[in-house]
């Protein structure tokens, strides 16, 4: 286990592309389901930006709540040829499982994955939680056919189909998290080839996330969450005062230490929740810098 605690400057975060980042339009968007998802039935009105004016802003800025979501799609976004790595993300916007925050922690993140020559797919997951059914399940459901169709389609988009990793924030880095220990099977009925594919992830990008452990009971291991030594290495970034809970991502990272899964924990005393990648005078926000850091060591952003 790698713990770091670090705080780096603007000029530091522009020469990685933090800030300062053009909008980019995705080269692919592809429907996961061709009908309804898997014990979904039709959509219940349309998808709709739940904001309000002037409410909620991040950074000064506002965001998108995407609610409704009832056509799960993965959107692609692809760096310049000159820095293309090969390498890709699954992106989990956040949102409770009950909306998406979808540029915050969406597309925002692709511009910096482009940034640093990764390939970016945001992950349109299904939301609001469906009654009778667990908070997770449509969604987990939705990056397991995600992470296939991305190995499915990796010539043609030119991925390297070993290098897929997920990042995911609040409720969507506990997506993350069970697509990193739910690979083994799929947890809906074949579709195609692309679920004979793994949607084992290389790596685990966990940003602020909620849900890990169950406080009831001394925070242990949230069930749907079964680290064994094929759980991918992971990279985790929490504040102390974030009000998930610093004891959620510790309670998770102890389980992956007993089994040995290489873990960086970047554990930092102030900055509360859903920041995603806007800098702030607080230097949790220039957590990109040292995860950018930890993908070239472990070679995840070496040049085909």
């Amino acid at each position: 286990m790698r713990v770091g605690w670090s705080a780096i400057g603007t000029a530091a975060l522009l020469a990685v592309g933090v800030i300062g980042l053009e909008a980019a339009e995705p080269a692919h968007t592809i429907r996961l389901w061709s009908g309804p998802g898997p014990g979904d039935g039709p959509a219940k009105g349309p998808e709709k930006d739940q904001s309000k004016p002037g409410e909620g802003l991040v950074a000064g800025k506002p965001l998108i709540r995407l609610g409704n979501v009832w056509e799960p799609t993965l959107s692609v976004y692809k760096p310049a040829p000159e820095k293309d790595t090969g390498a890709s993300v699954l992106v989990c916007p956040g949102g409770g499982y009950h909306i998406l925050a979808l540029d915050l922690e969406g597309t925002e993140v692709c511009e910096w994955l482009n940034s640093i020559g990764v390939t970016g797919v945001v992950l349109k997951y299904r939301v609001p939680r469906r009654e009778g059914r667990e908070k997770h399940e449509p969604a987990l459901q939705d990056a397991q056919r995600a992470l296939g169709l991305l190995r499915q389609h990796s010539k043609e988009w030119g991925l390297d189909s070993g290098r897929i990793g997920v990042l995911g924030f609040s409720a969507g880095g506990h997506l993350a998290a069970a697509l990193s220990n739910n690979h083994g099977q799929r947890t809906y009925p074949r579709v195609d080839a692309a679920d004979d594919l793994s949607c084992r992830p290389d790596f685990s990008v966990l940003v602020y996330p909620a849900y890990l452990t169950d406080e009831k009971k001394g925070d242990t291991v949230s069930p749907e969450l079964p680290v064994t030594t094929n759980t991918p290495p992971t990279f985790i970034v929490i504040s102390q005062d974030d009000p998930v809970r610093v004891e959620n991502v510790l309670g998770y990272v102890g389980e992956l230490q007993r089994k040995k899964v290489p873990v960086e924990l970047h554990l930092y005393p102030k900055g509360g929740h859903g920041y995603g990648l806007r800098r702030t005078e607080l230097p949790v926000t220039a957590w990109p810098l040292p995860a950018a850091e930890w993908l070239r060591q472990n070679q995840w952003l070496r040049r085909p």
